[in-house]
């Protein structure tokens, strides 16, 4: 029998989400950990300990190592555009965490570089990876709910101030680059887009409400989509009870409802629907080790990975036209680079 091949994967920046990428990796079978790099030296020499990897003094060592295919960035948003670049030039594929960046215009110029490089770029949406996420796409894509009326998606997530206290670049523009939305919302706010269709323009509130912190809290946002229906956006970090994200997507024919991973509602004018059986799945750590699966056979199949790095542009577009819209007070239209 022979051996099934390996990607070789590193990790760049050892934080918590770190973590998550070393266990996918461990659990997927045509992937292997080489090495691991953190600008705190013992942290990296931990956690290379920890999961059988090599702990390098620096990133240049890290990308001159020749068995090493793809490396995960996890690292603080605002230094990605940065990373990916450098990753790119050294002929590594990139398995880069949302956001992909915290500046629209640092987008391109990452995707340029992995194209330029002949390297394959994606980005962490691990939401979409779900058997019921995917199902719910298709069921929409077919037209079963009809012409789409109001979609919309909430998040309800409890972070306190010692949380934002426990990193220095956590709830800063420059690094975090935002708040409640760019950092626990985003994968919502890309769920939302990639069930419902993107948004041509939104009129937005953000407010740090009760966190003694730079950006937002809570955030609300008035959705226009392309296709003619109308939406809300509801994220915040100071709900007590915290439960998680939840989706209401309604068409003339019907009403999808997603609460975190499960399909909670699905009603159509006119047809008795029996959802099928779906896999068990969670988020976190299932849809990590799902998509760390699907790079590692890009990069051997030599295809595009499921979830490119050019689906980070209207997720991204979606949260800075809020934040804009909140400072100018008006309604903003999107540019939808993402089409593009």
């Amino acid at each position: 029998m022979s051996k099934t091949t390996k990607t070789h994967f590193a990790i760049l920046g050892c934080g918590i989400i770190a973590e998550v990428h070393a266990q996918g990796i461990a659990e997927t079978e045509e992937a292997a950990l080489i090495a691991v790099y953190d600008t705190n030296q013992e942290v990296s020499d931990q956690f290379a300990k920890k999961h059988g990897a090599i702990s390098c003094q620096s990133l240049e060592q890290m990308l001159a190592m020749d068995n090493i295919d793809v490396v995960c960035i996890c690292t603080p948003s605002g230094i990605h555009p940065e990373q990916t670049i450098q990753v790119a030039k050294a002929k590594k594929h990139v398995l880069v965490e949302k956001p992909m960046a915290i500046k629209q215009e640092d987008i391109d110029p990452m995707i340029q570089a992995c194209e330029e490089n002949q390297v394959l770029l994606s980005t962490v949406f691990p939401r979409r990876m779900s058997p019921q996420a995917k199902f719910a796409r298709k069921l929409i894509q077919e037209g079963k709910l009809g012409k789409l009326s109001l979609s919309s998606a909430y998040v309800k997530l409890y972070r306190n101030q010692e949380y934002y206290d426990s990193a220095g670049w956590r709830g800063t523009w420059e690094v975090d680059g935002g708040g409640a939305m760019m950092n626990q919302g985003i994968h919502t706010v890309d769920m939302l887009q990639w069930l419902a269709g993107p948004v041509s323009s939104l009129y937005g509130k953000t407010k740090a409400v009760l966190r003694d912190i730079e950006v937002e809290d809570t955030a609300t946002s008035l959705l226009q989509f392309e296709n003619g229906a109308m939406g809300i956006l509801e994220v915040t970090t100071t709900a007590y009870d915290g439960k998680g994200q939840r989706l209401a997507i309604h068409g003339e024919k019907g009403t999808l409802e997603i609460e975190e991973d499960a399909i909670t509602k699905l009603e159509i004018e006119g047809e008795k629907i029996e959802l099928p059986e779906f896999e068990p799945f969670t988020v976190i750590p299932d849809g990590h080790r799902l998509q760390i699966r699907d790079m590692a056979l890009a990069v051997q199949e030599n295809r595009t990975p499921s979830i490119p790095g050019t689906e980070g542009r209207h997720s991204l577009e979606i949260i800075l036209g809020t934040y804009e819209s909140s400072r100018l007070a008006k309604e903003i239209h999107l540019a939808q680079k993402s089409k593009l």
